[in-house]
């Protein structure tokens, strides 16, 4: 055994520890003795890691640590053969309101009353009609669940090829929801605006029946048996499920295992991600509404890059449970449809705790809101992240007041992407002892360059976080809402956990669309859909549709 490490001292590391009792204590030691040759961590060995742990030691005090981190690795060695189910989340979780009380009324949500009459379902628009429309039409009996979903699968069908948006179009679970749908509201059994309406979901939500790839090839052939909880919730509200759609590999991006999901409005580009196929679908007409996810930009940016309006939920809204999870701390889901009114009804059949994921929490969500626009406190920055003279303007024109405000942007870049790559590393921590490389897309170093982050290290970046949250909580006191270009404060609304949506607010001149956000208090969804929708009324970005006739597939 090298002398800089001797039993003695292996010893002496599990008694300091308190670790068992003296004859456990010897056990230990003995047993990182003798397999010596894979288990031994040197002294020399400290000394040249000192640089990763930003300390310095003495020669000592390197063969104190390395007595000790010797027993570690022997800890790790049994704790790495324990067999941790995928689903299983740390005993740990992060909540943006600490200290307050979750038990709240879950809050009503109805449709907003439609002005003037709703148009008739043979005009040749219906596959870019808006939710709430489509539900109106169903609920009226003049469009039958049937024939919209029988117009989303061929609407699938044929444009896949070229978007590839969906990894699996469930027809037959489509068709038979869609049947039961039509059977229950002849019969006067009306579940809600989401009754009959075909729907697509993220292929990180799992649904019993058909795979859940995460995007990957080396999950491509992966199912499981319970069905996520936002998958039953939409269920329960009678939605018809028409498609899995696309993610970048794990999450990450618009490439996936099939190839990259492409943008409607351009389909030489590709779509963002990593919610790329539900962002792809709603713009492209295959659907009123999709579930997205995001950890760090995944339902903002595909649906400013594609045109739709998505909505970031609350951290803490709405169950993960039955999801794939990359960064327990940051993963949100929410809705991603043609308008605000429409992720209004969405999010109104998919908040609230399940008894399944402990992040989440039972607060109100009411819709249409009570309170007028022209109360609502919009902030802005003054640099350049403040909103266009245009979009200045409409916010004026609503009568809102506007108020400058200065965010703490640079304290949660510095520490949103270690809290995304350690987590991320961890919930994908067998797959990288395994050593896969291939089919996993970008993740690759990622995964394995956050081994060499520390737990001290890690834990400091989630304190820091707190001091972020607390500045973040003085910018917001005195406003409801504040607005930007789209994406521009991703690393801090989602270090702090506060909902956003995106939503389209013009064109570039080759008629791509350009997009905003605005960003609310935490779980003060209501006024901040409130804008969003008032703004959409005042504009009519978001009813722009894409050049359909360009969605073919390229010839090789």
């Amino acid at each position: 055994m090298p002398s800089d490490v001797s039993r003695r001292e292996l010893f002496a590391a599990a008694a300091a520890l308190g670790i068992g009792n003296a004859t456990f204590q010897r056990a230990v030691a003995s047993a990182a003795a003798e397999q010596v040759e894979s288990a031994t961590i040197t002294a020399e060995m400290v000394k040249n890691a000192t640089w990763v742990a930003g300390i310095n030691l003495t020669d000592n005090e390197c063969t104190a640590v390395a007595a000790r981190l010797t027993l570690t690795h022997m800890q790790l060695a049994v704790l790495r053969k324990t067999d941790i189910g995928y689903d299983v989340p740390p005993a740990i979780h992060f909540t943006p309101t600490p200290g307050e009380s979750n038990r709240h009324e879950r809050g009503t949500v109805t449709p907003t009353k439609l002005k003037g009459e709703v148009p008739k379902p043979d005009d040749g628009d219906l596959a870019f009609y808006p939710l709430h429309l489509l539900a109106e039409l169903v609920r009226t009996k003049k469009l039958s669940s049937t024939e919209l979903t029988k117009l989303s699968l061929a609407r699938l069908k044929k444009y896949n090829p070229a978007l590839l948006c969906a990894v699996t179009v469930t027809e037959e679970l489509a068709l038979k929801q869609a049947g039961e749908a039509d059977k229950e509201i002849a019969a006067g059994k009306y579940r809600g605006p989401l009754h009959g309406i075909p729907w697509v979901a993220k292929d990180l939500i799992a649904y019993p029946g058909y795979k859940t790839t995460w995007g990957a090839g080396h999950f491509k052939e992966q199912e499981f048996k319970e069905k996520a909880t936002v998958a039953e919730r939409l269920d329960a509200a009678g939605a018809v499920l028409v498609a899995k759609t696309t993610l970048g590999a794990l999450a990450w991006g618009d490439q996936w295992f099939g190839g990259t999901t492409r943008n409607p409005w351009n389909i030489k580009t590709g779509s963002s991600g990593s919610s790329a196929g539900t962002a792809s679908a709603v713009a492209a007409g295959l659907v009123s509404f999709g579930l997205g996810s995001e950890t760090l930009g995944s339902i903002v940016s595909p649906s400013h890059t594609c045109g739709v309006t998505g909505l970031r939920p609350t951290y803490g809204r709405v169950s993960r449970h039955g999801c794939m999870a990359l960064c327990w701390s940051l993963d949100k889901i929410g809705p991603m449809t043609r308008s605000a009114e429409d992720c209004a009804l969405v999010l109104g059949a998919i908040h609230g705790s399940d008894g399944k994921d402990s992040s989440v929490q039972d607060r109100p969500f009411n819709w249409p809101g009570t309170r007028p626009v022209k109360e609502l406190r919009v902030g802005y920055q003054e640099e350049k992240d403040s909103p266009s003279a245009a979009d200045r303007k409409v916010l004026e024109g609503l009568g809102v007041r506007l108020v400058p405000i200065k965010l703490p942007h640079a304290a949660a870049q510095n520490i949103i992407t270690l809290l995304l790559e350690v987590e991320s590393a961890t919930a994908f921590d067998d797959i990288t002892r395994e050593g896969v490389r291939a089919e996993i897309g970008l993740w690759t170093n990622t995964f394995r360059r956050a081994r060499f982050v520390s737990a001290v290290d890690y834990l400091r970046a989630q304190r820091a976080r707190t001091l972020v949250m607390q500045t973040m909580a003085k910018a917001m006191a005195d406003i409801d809402v504040y607005v930007g270009p789209a994406g521009f404060d991703l690393a801090l609304t989602n270090a702090t956990g506060h909902p956003t949506i995106c939503l389209p607010n013009g064109s570039r001149k080759d008629g791509t669309p350009t997009g905003l956000t605005f960003t609310g208090k935490l779980f003060g969804e209501t006024d901040l859909l409130t804008l969003a929708k008032a703004y959409q009324d005042a504009t009519g970005h978001h009813l722009r549709r894409p050049p359909e006739d360009t969605w073919v597939v390229e010839k090789k």
